[in-house]
């Protein structure tokens, strides 16, 4: 599914491809302006498809090489048009839940490789179906969207077969906070973290757990995802953030890693699970 961040970054990427064809010295292939620019030849075809966002610099350097630097304020102007990134809840939830979890699962199907940090509830991937109808219901109250749990339920337990195919890795990272959030039924919480306890020790799931007394040097903040080291995406109360750039994308790695340094994995990690699981009462 495009989003309008998407289409919008498509746009430029046909404007760049008209110049680079449309260059006073002559038809350039893709090859020839990326020799002008010190380039590698994917980053010219990345840009030209819309698969990768360019800098102020990058544009500047292209206009110049294709010998139209007077284009360069047209082409700054667009990539400010959607360089925020930002796509809004109350548009993207106007159609309902199912939609939004369906785009999500096409990113995702894309992806070999997740890093994922969750502070707040258990992460999607590793969701059961109660316990994301719950939260599904919880946020369509809040934001008064249309109330499509099933179908929303039955696209995020769709996504869920990325787990079952090999050479796929999520690496996530989840607060003990986010156990511990009752945002459903205790009987639904419970059989939730009886299927949390069955994920560890699976082959392409990395599961840490950082509990509540573990010593952090960076505070919780926002969840977020890192894809295949090529976007970032962060939730935020009034919009989802999607970030593309490398100093961003390194960013969040290094914050992912330093959570993970807190973290504990493989049995210690089910004795905190275990303790929480203990603590609900059914």
């Amino acid at each position: 599914m495009s989003t309008d961040y998407q289409r919008a970054r498509a746009e430029l990427g046909y404007r760049l491809r008209e110049l680079r064809v449309e260059s006073p010295d002559g038809r350039l292939t893709g090859t020839e302006l990326a020799q002008r620019l010190g380039w590698p030849q994917s980053k010219v075809s990345k840009l030209e498809n819309g698969r990768q966002t360019p800098t102020d610099d990058d544009l500047r350097a292209w206009a110049e090489a294709v010998g139209q630097p007077g284009v360069v304020p047209e082409l700054s102007a667009r990539l400010k048009g959607f360089e925020s990134h930002l796509r809004s809840w109350r548009r993207l939830l106007a159609a309902g839940h199912a939609p939004v979890q369906e785009a999500w699962n096409a990113l995702v199907s894309e992806s070999r490789t997740l890093y994922v940090w969750d502070d707040h509830v258990v992460n999607g991937m590793l969701q059961t179906a109660d316990y994301a109808r719950s939260i599904f219901k919880r946020h369509a109250e809040f934001r008064r969207s249309p109330q499509d749990m099933e179908d929303a339920v039955r696209a995020r337990m769709k996504r869920q077969e990325w787990l079952y195919v090999p050479g796929r890795q999520l690496n996530v990272l989840m607060w003990e906070p986010a156990l511990r959030a009752q945002m459903c039924p205790p009987e639904v919480l419970a059989a939730q973290m009886d299927r949390l306890l069955g994920v560890v020790g699976m082959d392409t799931v990395q599961l840490g757990i950082v509990p509540l007394d573990a010593a952090l040097r960076l505070p919780p903040g926002n969840s977020f995802w890192v894809l295949d080291d090529r976007l970032v995406t962060v939730e935020d109360w009034h919009a989802e953030l999607w970030l593309d750039d490398a100093e961003t994308i390194a960013l969040h790695r290094r914050v992912w890693d330093t959570f993970a340094e807190s973290a504990v994995y493989g049995a210690e990690a089910q004795q905190v699970i275990a303790r929480v699981r203990r603590s609900i009462k059914v």
